[in-house]
């Protein structure tokens, strides 16, 4: 099923937050932050694999990632999509159903028996490679999926998160440095713009979000986690 319509990318980011609220796979919490497996202090908590459980939310967010993607990048810049395990890979696959590709899948680490293979699916040399992630930080773990996806043969110029947080420069740098476009729907912004309009929190709680989003490492180390990404 390959998409033909193009939303505004405004009215795709909203759209996607309104969502994300909805089935309350974004949480806000300032009084009692969540501590992220970096070690970040933080008042701001997703889960984007709950999309998949809500079948008209998870088509429009597929819809949106591949009209976000022909905008951008192209109708055929792609010869195969690559989902990151583990939650890239449900991804990867509606995308490439989407965009009529076929799917790979890329470990974390070779598996360590067998063909000791680290991606799964066919990929010939040379491949187009467009690697998918639910979400992305800073970038970290995209690249992992990146390169080796490169080790293997294939070339990788762009990713997309259908959410990326989007307050850090290191994220920025890594996709510069990387020769990687990265595209994405939604960005914690929006998660907070959406909050504010419908009076979904405090005042207090709505400045508190905008205080870490502005400057994320330093509100962290003011609520006991770390100063710096790993």
């Amino acid at each position: 099923m390959i998409q033909t319509t193009f939303p505004e990318p405004a009215v795709m980011a909203e759209l996607v937050a309104r969502m994300l609220w909805e089935i309350k796979a974004v949480h806000f919490n300032a009084a009692e932050p969540y501590k992220l497996s970096s070690g970040m202090r933080s008042p701001v908590y997703i889960d984007c694999r709950k999309l998949l459980s809500y079948p008209r939310v998870r088509s429009a967010v597929m819809d949106f990632a591949a009209a976000t993607l022909m905008r951008n990048a192209g109708f055929e810049q792609f010869d195969c999509i690559a989902g990151g395990e583990t939650a890239g890979i449900p991804f990867a696959a509606l995308l490439a159903d989407r965009l009529g590709l076929p799917m790979i899948y890329v470990r974390k680490a070779p598996k360590g028996h067998g063909r000791n293979a680290q991606i799964e699916g066919h990929m010939p040399e040379g491949a187009r490679v467009l690697v998918i992630e639910d979400l992305t930080t800073a970038g970290g773990s995209m690249f992992k999926f990146i390169d080796a996806v490169r080790a293997a043969g294939g070339v990788v110029d762009h990713g997309i998160a259908l959410f990326y947080y989007g307050i850090f420069a290191e994220a920025e740098e890594r996709f510069t440095n990387g020769n990687v476009k990265l595209h994405f729907i939604a960005t914690w912004r929006d998660v907070l713009a959406v909050a504010r309009d419908q009076k979904l929190f405090d005042e207090k709680t709505l400045t508190e979000v905008e205080a870490f989003l502005d400057a994320p490492l330093a509100w962290s180390g003011r609520h006991g986690g770390v100063t710096e990404l790993a």
